[in-house]
């Protein structure tokens, strides 16, 4: 058994303000933990999103990584579209099934270009 209590993925930004208003304002993310140059989003219990300003060898790097939010089913997935895209946000297209996967899902990207997908599986929500 893991003694692991909660995790915590990071990602970097030159401009803390404009990088947090996406995850608080258009995500509806729950800040637990804002540190000054450190914001710690909540994503669902024990799961957390941190959001920093670049510094020393950590930088933004968005090539490559991905966030995902799993939702409960398709109805999740497309009310989270429909409020992303009225906030505006930068999205990838609208949600569909993948079946290589068994999910449906929409991607979307954050002021820095980070990929940011939400999800539900096929197989626990074919609603």
């Amino acid at each position: 058994m893991s003694d692991v209590q909660a995790q915590i993925s990071w990602v970097y930004t030159e401009k803390l303000d404009t990088a947090a208003g996406f995850y608080r304002d258009v995500l509806r993310l729950p800040v637990v933990r804002d540190a000054g140059s450190a914001l710690i989003f909540e994503t669902a219990p024990g799961a957390r999103l941190g959001l920093c300003e670049a510094f020393d060898g950590r930088v933004v790097e968005p090539k490559g990584g991905m966030i995902t939010l799993l939702v409960a089913n398709r109805a999740a997935v497309d009310d989270w579209y429909q409020r992303v895209t009225a906030a505006g946000a930068t999205l990838r297209g609208a949600p569909e099934v993948l079946e290589t996967f068994g999910i449906y899902s929409f991607f979307c990207e954050d002021p820095n270009s980070y990929v940011v997908e939400v999800q539900c599986f096929l197989d626990e929500a074919q609603q």
